[in-house]
């Protein structure tokens, strides 16, 4: 996300013609966005995705759990 937002800002930058980025070159200008595309191929690749994925779910369902514990006045187990 961080590469698509830079990539955009140069990209504005460059159209409106603000500060040096304006004198550079296209290429330069374009190439987080092609860093972005690589970071997604590698991060679906690699599995980081999914991981994150089930790291956000577990922390939900955990979250449920707890809330369910609270509300029948039993004290949530401690986590590791």
């Amino acid at each position: 996300m961080l590469f698509l937002g830079l990539g955009i800002l140069l990209l504005i930058m460059k159209y409106m013609e603000i500060g040096p980025v304006a004198l550079w070159d296209w290429w330069v200008v374009l190439s987080p966005f092609g860093l972005a595309v690589a970071w997604w191929a590698w991060a679906d690749w690699s599995g980081y995705t999914k991981k994150k994925a089930v790291e956000k779910e577990n922390a939900r369902k955990q979250a449920r759990i707890d809330k369910s514990r609270a509300s029948l006045g039993m004290l949530p187990k401690k986590r590791k």
